[in-house]
């Protein structure tokens, strides 16, 4: 049996061509039409804590197709090594139709899904973008918002983005274009934005509430670390709070986690997913109070970029 098998430099080959942000908002249509299936993230811990797989399902019926992403965490004695790879399987036939390194395609995916958050959840008016963070998600995340809206600034801040590179920071200004610039400062960063961008690796709270202004639109990403968060617990309490799925989010993000275990957030609180977001089948926000979006890397988002990544090499 055949089954194309693609490394990191076949898939960088053809990228440019997919239309990630579109596959990614079609696939949470489908999510929330049920042509689709989400289960939980299941995690497989190493013995003597030595590292983890964890491993990202699902089922996207009406596109005729399953995935499997597996992605490793293996401590090492001075580091760790992460990779990633997704299987597609047939769901007419069963069999194997892919085999993909996934390593760029988890960023990409991640970026364009936190894209149609913004697309539903920020407000009209929103013309102020802050992003918190440097690397290679940074990177792609503005590459995906500064399509969404005409951004009058976008305001870039890490701990260590003054150690960035001057072709590292050309690349950021080729994807955010003359309005980006990297603040000194977190508080200069956030200062007045209506959508504010965590796209870090932090384990704990990046942000809190003494840090925004007014109700904008925050958005966060999951790292390996265990129980990462990029915002305090507390903060959900007095945010509307949406998430990429509302069946598996809550008991894998690390603030929802931690703010249930508290008392002071429960998961019946969450207002909307990206599925009931895409179908209009759920409330947008008031904008009365700051907005929290959640992406914990879904399944089917892997599924879906490796599915579009394999018809366009197959044209």
């Amino acid at each position: 049996m055949a089954v194309l098998t693609l490394n990191e430099n076949d898939v960088l080959k053809v990228l440019p061509s997919v239309d990630v942000f579109s596959t990614i908002e079609a696939m949470f249509a489908a999510l929330g039409k049920g042509e689709a299936l989400q289960p939980k993230q299941v995690q497989t811990l190493f013995p003597g804590g030595k590292g983890d797989f964890i491993n990202y399902s699902g089922v996207w019926m009406s596109a005729g197709v399953y995935g499997l992403k597996t992605s490793p965490y293996i401590i090492h004695e001075n580091g760790y090594t992460v990779t990633a790879w997704t299987l597609l399987m047939s769901t007419e036939t069963g069999e194997p139709i892919l085999l993909v390194d996934s390593s760029c395609l988890t960023v990409e995916r991640t970026a364009a899904t936190t894209a149609v958050a913004v697309k539903y959840l920020a407000q009209p008016k929103a013309t102020r973008l802050a992003v918190i963070g440097s690397g290679a998600q940074a990177l792609a995340h503005i590459r995906y918002v500064n399509k969404l809206r005409a951004w009058d600034s976008i305001r870039v801040w890490s701990l260590n983005s003054h150690e960035l590179t001057q072709d590292k920071r050309e690349e950021f200004i080729k994807a955010g274009g003359e309005k980006l610039s990297f603040a000194a400062t977190k508080e200069e960063a956030l200062q007045g934005a209506d959508v504010i961008l965590l796209c870090t690796s932090a384990a704990a709270s990046v942000i809190e509430q003494k840090d925004i202004e007014g109700a904008p639109l925050v958005t966060s990403i999951s790292t390996n670390a265990p129980c990462a968060h990029e915002i305090d617990p507390a903060m959900l309490s007095a945010m509307d709070v949406y998430c990429d799925c509302a069946e598996t989010t809550a008991g894998v993000a690390g603030e929802m986690k931690l703010a249930i275990e508290q008392g002071q957030w429960s998961p019946d609180q969450v207002k909307g997913d990206l599925g009931s977001l895409v179908n209009g089948a759920c409330a947008k926000p008031a904008y009365d109070k700051p907005v929290f979006f959640r992406s914990i890397g879904q399944g089917l988002e892997d599924v879906a970029v490796a599915l579009a990544v394999m018809k366009e090499i197959q044209k």
